[in-house]
């Protein structure tokens, strides 16, 4: 009897499998779902408990901050910040920036953050290849600016661009119909020229957000506002340029920065311990646990119109 029950269950299992085989493929669909995502919130605790306790057991240190590629965004970098200003342990801090800038409000972000702690704690900005104005901005917040001779630097200007793509449009034969709330709604709209109106507002827009950066600089750098606008006008420094227009503070490599910091901690070490934030996880995992990828959202804020601190050279010196 028991034999026969039990032939009648496997008959029944086997019939269920070739009447329904979508919805035993869906099931272990969601089986292995739940399991891969169940792993991957296993491995971003881990992750997020080791960013928050890499300080633990730190002492007479220098903090590491790198500000690398376009700068889109500040919050990681100012989470980073913080937890350097919070930690006793870490008695200086250096920030290498390599970067052509970006958009305004980060930049500008930066370059309050990295004051506010250079008020408390010797904080040196080592310029790499290029650290262009939004992020030369940034750099404006450390004590003291230390540059390569062949450091690309300065570009103290502001940028937006509009794509206009009247033409082509004309050609396909693409119309678009728009209804908006007031003049300047759709203000850098692609598929018309700005009007002259819109030219003179942007133009207002521009003048009052390079304004502000000329301000910051004559501040930090203690040269008059007319100084300054001599040489703000978009142009770009060798390291050894900046020197001369006092924009930097010294000429020197990342070595020579660390060094520099120490002296101003007062630090006894020739070669201070460097402590570095956790490195973003690359890859198809960092990219579920972590924001857009970089390169990703660069390329994505690059073709929309923003404000930018930003050097749109493309280019480094380069020795052959």
């Amino acid at each position: 009897m028991a034999f026969i029950l039990f032939t009648d269950i496997m008959s029944s299992e086997r019939l269920f499998h070739q009447r329904h085989p979508v919805l035993i493929g869906l099931f272990f669909m969601v089986v292995l779902t739940v399991l891969f995502f169940g792993g991957i919130t296993f491995f971003a605790s881990t992750l997020l408990q080791n960013k928050t306790n890499y300080l633990l057991g730190v002492s007479n240190s220098i903090g590491v901050i790198d500000i690398k590629g376009v700068i889109t965004d500040a919050e990681t970098v100012l989470a980073d910040l913080e937890s350097f200003r919070k930690e006793d342990g870490i008695k200086a801090v250096v920030v290498r920036i390599d970067s052509p800038g970006g958009a305004v409000g980060a930049s500008q972000e930066l370059f309050m953050a990295i004051r506010r702690l250079s008020r408390e704690k010797p904080v040196v900005a080592s310029m790499g290849s290029v650290a262009a104005s939004g992020g030369f901005y940034a750099a404006l917040g450390a004590r003291k600016i230390v540059a390569a001779p062949g450091t690309l630097t300065g570009s103290m200007g502001v940028i937006i661009k509009f794509a206009n793509l009247e033409q082509i449009f004309d050609k396909i034969g693409y119309q678009s119909q728009v209804v908006k709330s007031g003049q300047y709604k759709d203000m850098g709209s692609p598929d018309r020229s700005l009007t002259e109106a819109e030219l003179t507002l942007l133009q207002e827009l521009i003048n009052s957000v390079h304004d502000q950066f000329v301000g910051d600089i004559a501040e930090s750098r203690a040269l008059s506002v007319a100084e300054v606008k001599k040489v703000a006008d978009g142009r770009i420094f060798s390291g050894e340029q900046a020197l001369q227009y006092g924009l930097i503070d010294e000429l020197g490599n990342f070595h020579d920065a660390v060094r520099l910091a120490a002296q101003l901690a007062k630090m006894s070490q020739e070669l201070p311990n460097l402590v570095y934030p956790p490195r973003e996880k690359s890859g198809l995992l960092g990219m579920l646990l972590g924001k857009a990828p970089q390169q990703l959202w660069e390329g994505l804020a690059l073709g929309t119109p923003i404000l930018s601190y930003e050097w749109d050279g493309r280019a480094s010196l380069a020795g052959h």
